[in-house]
């Protein structure tokens, strides 16, 4: 009977240790309130990309809360991280073999292209966290030209994937990842007009 009592308590202090210890991110991590998840959804209603929107967004329900500027910001990061995603995948499948030299051509100018839209997103961010006070007009201004200038780049490069002679996987695959990526600029784009107009509005 005392074995078995101390196995029972030996067990139990595992499972508060693992608990504590080991495993403290399902104690600790905050569940996002509806309000935040709502905020989201209804901002991601004025996007010509909804769906999209929200589910590339909603994961940061905590940090975006109920705040215009963070949505925006946030929106903008993830499009960075998708875009340089984007890049590095098209940047492998300019090596692959048996590319037609329109498909290998497309790429080296969609990869050129790419590379300032990540640019330009990063000034984007850059501006964003330092947006306010009197010269927030003209903050906003800039931000919304590199963002506008980014959804040319990919709208440029899904162009050079055009037309009856390119059919092949990598003009699928490249055109795939581009689409997303130029949905979700168009995306940021717009929930950073709408922040601005918030602003401008108070």
């Amino acid at each position: 009977m005392e074995g078995s009592y101390f196995s029972t308590l030996t067990t139990i202090l595992i499972l508060i240790v693992y608990a504590i210890y080991i495993n403290p991110c399902l104690a600790t991590r905050p569940i996002p309130t509806k309000t935040n998840t709502q905020f989201i959804k209804t901002s991601c209603g004025n996007t010509t990309y909804p769906e999209l929107c929200f589910s590339s967004l909603s994961s940061y329900a905590n940090e975006i809360q109920t705040s215009p500027k963070s949505l925006a910001s946030i929106a903008l990061s993830v499009t960075l991280t998708t875009t340089r995603s984007t890049l590095s995948t098209i940047a492998k499948l300019s090596k692959s073999q048996g590319l037609t030299p329109g498909e290998a051509a497309a790429m080296i100018d969609c990869m050129e292209v790419l590379n300032d839209s990540v640019e330009e997103l990063q000034s984007s961010i850059g501006e964003m966290g330092i947006a306010g006070g009197k010269n927030f007009e003209l903050q906003m201004n800039d931000i919304q030209t590199w963002v506008s200038t980014s959804l040319t780049d990919e709208d440029t490069c899904i162009d050079g994937f055009g037309g009856n002679a390119m059919n092949g996987n990598a003009k699928n695959t490249v055109r795939s990842h581009i689409v997303k990526v130029a949905e979700m600029t168009s995306n940021a784009l717009a929930l950073i007009n709408s922040f601005a107009a918030t602003q401008n509005l108070t």
